[in-house]
């Protein structure tokens, strides 16, 4: 015997304790402490692990011992049975016959018969299978129970921040009002046009707490003891906007867990969501939402003064159809501040020259959605039928046009099909040599496999379209919030517009005339200008 510690290992997931007493952490420490009363054990040392499944190795009490079995203070660790100490037999194997052997660490399994100090111990490897069996089964039953729960619409998981769970139906999200508003603060300034760091700053100067910092306020833990409970995070700005939970909606199965063994983590593709629509009060509305989803498909890069462009990510060049981004020059004034075309930037020879200054571009705008408020005040009914019309008019030429082309790809993919079994065999009958062979089936390959990449955007495309309806309802829910628009704002650009087109200028009559085409939000109404963009803001049609 010597002055080294007897290491009495004590372990208890969520599953064991279905088991009853038998297996609870006082019961496996009074048999553990007898054992080592009984055969003259000294030093009796408990590590515990409550509540922890013995597939994971990522155990406190688990990492502790090891820490002293690694500095050489251990002598023995008993435990329970083979399961206690872990149920992945690979793993268990290798601790209990070649770690524990390699610090001198004799291991008893006391219901099991295992000592190692002993020779007898051949069923040792079937016990641990068995014990990995056991935990195999037990979460293949886990995991229906869990299906089922989300198939029937229930959440899986703990309310997320702005929701609370319910006193009276625990399976019941209910707006948590606090952390509510600060939810719609966040989408408000994302509307606004801020980014995710930005907006960041903006609550950790304004002294918010962090979603973990509140949840620790009210009482609550939510498991991330490593977060930094003062400063926001731009990822988590990202996942609250990410979340359609927040338009009253659950959605489950949006990630999963690798295997039983392995604890990670991994998001499912969205195709295999499972989403039950208004199951919970919204926070936001689903307008709202679906105007943040779009915003952050054209994520641009941060701008160095806090002045948010209301045409960022919205201006595009006629010719090329790519972006065109601000330009400002520190010692320029205020008027001589321009979009340019990314294109032209980048390579001139790729595009022309297109630009309008954002003074220019700004008059121009702010005149035509007063002119669409007024139109819709007029006479809505009109405004209705037109915009519903040009709608469905633009969408079955939109549709028929790819119809046409995808059909086409893939019979021409059918022909490269007959034309490549054809040269095979003609090869194979020597009729065509082997490297013309190679060079005449290369392009083929290429060309297939550029074909039906266009099949599948044009799939993807007409599924879409033929999804959506003209929206004018939701259009005039936006346009009756507003009387008469006075200033531009990010919010009120990508409320009602969905992009503008700038075409390049037109100098043979000697004056720079250029036209803007301004298209509104849901298919309702385009809006063409032609205006002398020489001079700010004289208009000459």
């Amino acid at each position: 015997m010597t002055d080294k510690i007897t290491a009495l290992y004590c372990r208890l997931s969520q599953d064991d304790m279905l088991d009853g007493e038998s297996n609870s952490i006082t019961n496996q420490k009074a048999i553990l402490k007898k054992y080592a009363e009984d055969n003259g054990f000294p030093n009796p040392t408990f590590y515990v692990d409550d509540g922890v499944s013995g597939t994971t190795w990522e155990r406190e009490g688990f990492k502790a011992m090891l820490a002293d079995i690694e500095a050489g203070k251990v002598a023995t660790v008993i435990t329970k049975d083979l399961s206690r100490l872990g149920r992945d037999y690979l793993k268990t194997g290798e601790y209990i016959e070649i770690i524990f052997p390699d610090y001198d660490v004799r291991y008893i399994a006391i219901n099991d018969g295992v000592d190692t100090f002993k020779s007898e111990n051949e069923l040792m490897a079937f016990k641990n299978i068995f014990n990995d069996w056991y935990a195999r089964d037990t979460s293949k039953k886990i995991r229906a129970v869990f299906k089922a729960k989300g198939q029937a619409g229930k959440h899986l998981c703990p309310p997320i921040y702005g929701y609370k769970k319910s006193d009276t139906d625990k399976n019941l999200w209910v707006i948590d009002d606090e952390a509510a508003e600060v939810v719609r603060k966040i989408f408000k300034l994302c509307i606004e046009g801020y980014g995710p760091v930005q907006i960041a700053r903006i609550l950790t100067e304004q002294g918010i707490p962090t979603p973990t910092a509140y949840a620790l306020s009210q009482g609550r833990d939510n498991g991330r003891h490593n977060a930094n409970t003062h400063r926001w995070g731009a990822q988590t700005i990202c996942h609250i906007l990410e979340k359609s939970e927040y338009c009253g909606h659950t959605v489950n199965f949006r990630t999963r867990m690798k295997s039983y063994k392995v604890h990670k983590i991994v998001y499912n593709p969205p195709e295999e969501w499972l989403i039950f629509e208004n199951t919970q009060e919204p926070i936001i509305s689903q307008q709202e939402f679906d105007l943040v989803q779009e915003l952050r498909k054209n994520k641009r890069r941060p701008q160095r003064s806090d002045v948010v462009n209301p045409f960022a990510g919205m201006v595009y060049c006629a010719d090329c159809g790519e972006k065109m981004y601000l330009s400002r020059r520190k010692n320029e004034r205020p008027e001589q501040e321009h979009m340019r075309c990314s294109t032209y930037a980048k390579d001139g020879d790729k595009c022309t020259v297109h630009y309008i200054r954002t003074c220019v571009l700004n008059e121009i705008v702010l005149g035509e959605l007063n002119k669409l408020l007024a139109s819709v005040r007029e006479n809505e009914d009109e405004f209705v039928q037109t915009a519903m019309s040009n709608s469905v008019q633009r969408k079955s030429s939109e549709l028929t046009k790819a119809k046409k082309t995808l059909k086409q790809a893939q019979k021409r993919i059918a022909e490269l099909d007959r034309l490549f079994t054809r040269l095979y065999e003609d090869n194979v009958l020597g009729k065509i040599s082997d490297e013309r062979f190679a060079m005449m089936s290369k392009g083929y390959e290429d060309e297939e496999n550029k074909l039906k990449e266009t099949v599948a955007e044009l799939t993807a495309y007409i599924d879409t379209a033929e999804q959506k309806s003209s929206d004018v309802t939701s259009f005039l829910q936006v346009v009756h919030r507003y009387e008469r628009i006075e200033k531009l704002t990010p919010e009120i650009m990508h409320e009602l517009i969905d992009k503008i087109i700038v075409h390049e200028a037109d100098k043979s009559s000697g004056k720079r005339f250029q036209q803007i085409d301004i298209i509104y939000r849901f298919d309702v109404a385009t809006s063409s200008v032609e205006v002398e963009t020489g001079h700010y803001g004289k208009k000459t049609a």
